[in-house]
């Protein structure tokens, strides 16, 4: 399985790319330099196959190469972030 996780900045949302099936995507509202991580959503059919954390991780450190801040709303994002603490340094506060 091959993974490809990008930013649609169009639809505002890191989509994940299973084989270049669309598996997932985390949705996002920009706020200048801060994006707002409100949904996260993965197919039935990637469920339980590391996808979720595959798409977690590669969002985050595109977040970070950026430059970039968020905060987490998305539930699943912000447990993410807390049992990964070394991403903990890019949740912010709008």
């Amino acid at each position: 399985m091959s993974f490809l996780v990008e930013d649609d900045p169009a639809r505002h949302r890191f989509e994940i790319l299973v084989d270049n099936a669309l598996a997932g995507f985390t949705a996002y509202l920009p706020r200048g330099e801060v994006l707002v991580f409100t949904h996260t959503e993965i197919d039935p059919g990637f469920q339980n196959m590391g996808v979720g954390s595959a798409l977690m991780r590669a969002t985050l450190d595109q977040v970070r190469e950026r430059g970039d801040r968020l905060v987490p709303r998305c539930p699943f994002m912000a447990a993410f972030i807390e049992r990964h603490p070394e991403y903990a340094d890019l949740v912010t506060t709008v």
